[in-house]
């Protein structure tokens, strides 16, 4: 309950008090309302910046949130999402005794036991962990990665909360069923608790180590799984300079442009070569080695190419060089899921204006990463699915293009990149794959047509129970009975007319021949027979214009 109160008042402080108010936490949580007080400065913000401000005001769990959301362009709007890529989770170092304790819990020894030498000062601390250094026994120098105390328990917390707090919002306010509040809740909860296992961050480095066995251009860290757990990650040190460390790259005599060049080949090879690859490349995750090499480290967020995601992105690529609409469309629409009720003529419209926008730009000089982005930006406004994946890979090319332009000005990312779309190509149009794919499509009919005959008849004894319905749409024949039915009604009514004006006309001439007039409980009967006759009247007409039909 506590944690309610702490994340209602952030919300309200920050002008998010509607939602507090709307899902009626206010008055359950005892709120003071001198929370309220100086909102309205707060609201001359962005939404982007308040919500940034929340978070980071709310501690690890919602900044972890708001750094995995910051990937996802198909959730949320372009601001926000550039803000909450601000986000930082610089956070104070927990003490060395907790150190201590953690490492002999999860490695079942202690530190002076496991480690030659390990400095007790951190050289990083973030939200989750930090990060130490230390010698083996055995005289490698390493990396010790170390869950926060307390952490997990307190993330699994939040994140009920904010579950919970989803389904109030859905329940109450459009924007939260626009945007599938408790879908994206649940998507970036399990990226987070992913990222708490550290096991699964060492076998996604070795993957990659993988893939850059035998170049030594390419530098991975190696893992060292006798002394790693959930919560200890035991990992090669690697000792380089920050490709954002300028100055220091300068005083060391480190090439730039090779290094820039070096980046870029090595993630296009992860990413259209290999299938997988670093989703989250900034200049804190890049080293430029001594030796001219460069290094991947941290590979808690990592993205995966199928050979179908790979096709439909090298078919994006020529469809950019070619600068067709038709082709950019198509690529899209293969890339995500598309609804029903996509309106395919806006779609079209301004995939035209992406198009406009790049339209006489040479592809050499074009921003791939931008318009990668771009194009995901246009199928989330039109409530296209795309795979994680393809979001993370927008993504780290955009991150990456600022890296190495900012290391080489005058690189063409574009060029560097084109041999890896020819081999794409290639490799789709290799032989052997076309045989593989013309089998696979030979055997999915054999299946079908093996299965049809029991099919058929499993069809004939349905429509021999009688169970089967047959549901025919015709909008034409539904405006026609529409009609139908305001003519039948009109002539029912001047039908009625007649009617009464025959009987009232009968009335009329009975009661001028005869010198006595019918009476009934003293009413003359021409006086109940025409209040009869209009009661029916006004039936008839009250049943017709309720149907909206006459």
């Amino acid at each position: 309950m506590n944690r309610y109160r702490e994340i209602a008042a952030a919300l309200i402080r920050h002008g998010f008090g509607f939602i507090v108010e709307g899902t009626e936490l206010f008055h359950a949580l005892s709120l003071p309302a001198r929370l309220f007080r100086g909102v309205r400065e707060v609201e001359r913000k962005s939404v982007g910046e308040r919500l940034r401000y929340v978070i980071q005001e709310l501690g690890p769990t919602f900044v972890k949130l708001g750094q995995i959301a910051s990937t996802r362009s198909d959730m949320l709007p372009g601001d926000i999402v550039a803000e909450l890529s601000k986000l930082q989770d610089q956070v104070e170092p927990f003490p060395y005794a907790v150190v201590e304790e953690i490492v002999a819990s999860e490695l079942g020894g202690r530190i002076a036991d496991l480690f030659a030498s390990f400095d007790p000062h951190p050289i990083a601390a973030a939200s989750i962990g930090q990060v130490h250094i230390g010698t083996l026994r055995t005289g490698e120098r390493v990396a010790v990665k170390i869950q926060r105390p307390g952490i997990a328990p307190a993330i699994r917390t939040d994140l009920e909360i904010l579950r919970n707090l989803a389904a109030i919002a859905e329940a109450r306010f459009e924007w939260a069923r626009r945007y599938q509040l408790q879908g994206m809740i649940a998507e970036l909860s399990r990226a987070l608790l992913q990222e708490l296992d550290y096991q699964i961050e060492g076998r996604n480095t070795d993957q990659i180590a993988r893939q850059f066995k035998g170049d030594p251009k390419v530098r991975v860290p190696v893992i060292h799984w006798k002394q790693t757990s959930k919560r200890v990650l035991v990992m090669e040190y690697l000792e380089g300079v920050k490709v954002s460390e300028r100055d220091r790259l300068v005083r060391e005599g480190v090439n730039r442009k090779g290094t820039a060049e070096r980046i870029l080949n090595a993630l296009f090879r992860q990413m259209f070569v290999e299938g997988f690859f670093h989703a989250d490349p900034h200049p804190g995750n890049l080293l430029a080695m001594p030796d001219g090499s460069i290094a991947f480290i941290d590979f808690g967020m990592v993205g995966r190419m199928t050979e179908s995601m790979k096709e439909s992105f090298s078919d994006l690529i020529i469809a950019l060089m070619r600068q067709s609409t038709e082709g950019i469309l198509k690529a899209v629409l293969r890339m995500g899921l598309v609804s029903d009720d996509v309106p395919m003529d806006e779609l079209r419209r301004d995939v035209e204006d992406l198009r406009t926008k790049y339209y006489g730009v040479p592809f050499s000089e074009m921003s791939l990463g931008e318009a990668v982005n771009d194009l995901l930006d246009t199928a989330r406004r039109h409530n296209i699915r795309i795979p994680t994946d393809f979001l993370l890979l927008g993504k780290a090319l955009l991150t990456v293009e600022g890296v190495v332009v900012a290391l080489d000005p005058d690189i063409s990312i574009v060029s560097l990149a084109e041999p890896f779309g020819l081999r794409l190509l290639r490799e789709r149009l290799r032989p052997k794959r076309l045989a593989a794919a013309a089998w696979r499509d030979a055997s999915e009919y054999g299946d079908l047509l093996a299965k049809l005959p029991k099919q058929a008849n499993e069809l004939m004894n349905v429509v021999k129970n009688g169970q089967a319905r047959l549901e025919i749409s015709v909008p034409e024949l539904d405006v026609f009975l529409r009609k139908l039915d305001r003519i039948s009604n009109r002539l029912s009514f001047s039908v009625v007319m007649l009617a009464i004006s025959i009987v009232m006309a009968g009335l009329i001439v009975g009661s001028s021949l005869s010198r006595q007039p019918g009476l009934l409980l003293n009413v003359p009967a021409i006086i109940i027979g025409f209040g009869i006759a209009m009661a029916m009247l006004a039936w008839l007409l009250f049943a017709i214009f309720k149907s909206g039909r006459f």
